[in-house]
């Protein structure tokens, strides 16, 4: 073949790719892996697929988004007693509109809204807290052994190990404040789960199994969760609890009075005096839930929202997302080597903070302005080294500013006008201490071991925390727990995520923002993607499976220790977009989608 047919024939072939379509799809094929559920009403991501179902039918029964996230978290206590429950505490953060037809169901009736409460488009937010509170007998040597040395026993499987229970105070609060419904009509659907029995899932059926060594040493515990016998229960099998079903019925009727005064309180405080705790009546008489104003910063022109202390999880979430910014993330690409070097630097600048200046506002001073301000990020930039990975031990040298659960559960809920909740709850890890209240039904926490037991101690999740964490009467302890909503820059809503997983929730969190936000990927494949780990202490990264492992030694280049983990979090998240096509009223439109994370086997998004 001459030269001059040679070329003739090339620019031919150039003509006729030029003429082609440039993104051919002739099987209609999508351009991304996972798709969220959609629904033109509103839409429930939780970890367990019967109690988002609650929420779902909440919805469709009138009820705003509070209405569906109080319903599904008492159904969670139910289908999901390894992390839901009435005997822990949890987080929150809302957004509701000001106008609409379910938004303004209960205006004339409703209190003022708290003066915590934030202007955010056209709608307020608030934050609120009801994490457990140590007992007034709680004293810092707590978990201690005559040689110093921390009681691990105690602070994990003891009834010492139980802080004053939240959840009930908090998600009757904010339902009394933001629901729509009845309190009885949104907590019927889990007094019917308790009382009739539901099918129990594979997952449930394994966490049962793994945790029958735990929940057998306590009488009332094997009663509830295994069959006579002690047999644990199949998939498909039916688990009633009869007496969770009075208790929740008691809850409907006379509210948090029944918890925290009543006899549930009576229930709870004989189990401590026979058991050795400490929560006393007073403690529970004496628990409340306040409302907080959200934690917000600025990314990528979005306005992010989340919880305040003594969650560490809010403020390290926007420190990590200040630092991150302009780093360009989005050039590098998502879990390159480069990528997740400069994640992990930062997020052991992070958690070096975190663990040593963040913890109860009510009781210990925080920098909390230093750490969000724009200078201090990029002071933190300035730290990290594109070339090698700065060994923990070289970070705890540097000075920090100056002072001036793994079983928790996460729901999201958009309703039909917008209103976005996100809200996690936890018994700390996998179903608490183990102890059921006998009579009452339900698990207590031991969130007792996310206080500092001792000074560079690491706790159940491997966390060295300092002495602004340390155990006090009444305080709270430092929670990693980020439930977070997300607006677009004109002020409408976008998106809330939040995740369970202990030290692992920010991380998890921060990538479904940076994911979705950065590297442009959909609500599913934002939630889907690999995750990765590091927290200062231990001193590795921590890696789901589908990273490439060209990544991993290009990384282990850096001097990274690069670990496979098992699959980290549940990050239950939910979306609202207009729908260009207003109905017939006039009214602006939506669309909602959700995704449950798949990481978990029972989980579901469940539309309107």
């Amino acid at each position: 073949m001459s030269a001059v047919l040679h070329l003739c024939l090339l620019l031919g072939s150039a003509a006729a790719l030029a003429l082609a379509p440039a993104h051919a799809n002739l099987l209609q094929e999508q351009a991304q892996r996972f798709h969220p559920v959609e629904s033109s009403g509103g839409m429930v991501a939780a970890q367990e697929a019967q109690a988002a179902a609650v929420g779902a039918q909440i919805l469709r029964q009138g009820g705003n988004a509070v209405d569906a996230a109080v319903a599904t978290s008492f159904a969670l206590a139910v289908t999901l007693p390894q992390a839901g429950n009435l005997g822990g505490g949890g987080f929150l953060v809302l957004w509701l509109p000001r106008s609409g037809p379910i938004s303004t169901c209960r205006a004339v009736a409703r209190d003022a809204s708290p003066s915590q409460a934030l202007t955010v488009g056209r709608g307020e937010a608030v934050a609120l807290n009801f994490r457990e509170t140590a007992p007034q007998a709680a004293s810092p040597d707590l978990f201690l052994n005559p040689d110093g040395s921390v009681n691990r026993e105690r602070a994990l499987r003891s009834l010492l190990s139980t802080g004053v229970p939240g959840t009930v105070a908090g998600l009757t609060r904010v339902q009394a404040r933001y629901g729509c419904l009845p309190l009885a009509t949104v907590m019927q659907p889990a007094i019917q789960l308790a009382e009739r029995g539901f099918p129990v899932g594979a997952e449930l059926s394994a966490s049962l199994e793994a945790a029958a060594p735990l929940l057998k040493a306590h009488p009332a515990s094997a009663r509830q969760f295994f069959k006579a016998g002690g047999q644990p229960y199949q998939p498909g099998e039916r688990l009633r609890q009869p007496e969770l079903a009075a208790s929740l019925r008691c809850i409907a009727q006379q509210g948090s009075s029944c918890f925290y005064r009543g006899r549930l309180a009576q229930q709870l405080t004989a189990l401590m005096q026979a058991g050795g705790g400490l929560i006393t009546a007073a403690d529970l008489a004496a628990y409340q839930a306040p409302w907080a104003p959200p934690l917000q910063a600025t990314f990528q022109g979005h306005r992010v929202l989340t919880m305040p202390p003594p969650s560490g999880g809010g403020a390290t979430l926007l420190q990590l997302l200040n630092v991150l910014e302009p780093l360009k993330l989005d050039q590098s690409g998502l879990n390159s080597a480069a990528t997740i070097h400069t994640m992990v630097e930062a997020i052991n600048l992070a958690y070096r903070d975190r663990n040593r200046l963040l913890g109860d506002p009510d009781q210990v001073a925080m920098p909390l302005d230093r750490l969000l301000s724009d200078r201090y990020a990029a002071e933190q930039r300035q730290r990290i080294r594109t070339d090698r990975h700065r060994p923990a031990a070289e970070l705890e040298a540097e000075p920090s500013p100056a002072l001036g659960g793994t079983n928790t559960t996460h729901l999201s809920v958009v309703d039909r006008d917008g209103g976005l909740v996100a809200t996690t709850t936890t018994l700390n890890t996998a179903y608490g201490n183990g102890i059921t209240v006998p009579g009452a039904g339900f698990l207590l926490n031991n969130e007792m071991d996310d206080f500092t037991a001792k000074p560079g101690a690491p706790n159940a999740y491997g966390l060295r925390q300092g002495s602004q964490n340390a155990i006090a009467p009444g305080r709270r302890p430092l929670s990693s727990m980020t439930p977070t909503l997300v607006f677009r820059p004109d002020g409408t809503p976008l998106l809330a995520t939040g995740s369970p997983g202990g030290s692992r929730i920010i991380t998890t969190v921060l990538q479904v923002l940076l994911n979705r936000l950065v590297h442009g990927l959909n609500l599913a494949s934002a939630v889907a993607a690999p995750r990765i780990h590091s927290q200062l202490w231990p001193d590795q990264i921590s890696m789901e499976e589908g990273i490439s492992p060209d990544t991993i030694r290009l990384l282990e280049r850096q001097g990274h220790k690069v670990v496979l983990a098992p699959s980290m979090g549940s990050a239950n998240s939910v979306e609202v977009r207009a729908d260009p096509q207003a109905d017939e009223s006039g009214r602006d439109s939506i669309k909602t989608y959700g995704y449950a994370d798949q990481r978990r086997l029972d989980s579901a998004a469940m539309p309107e």
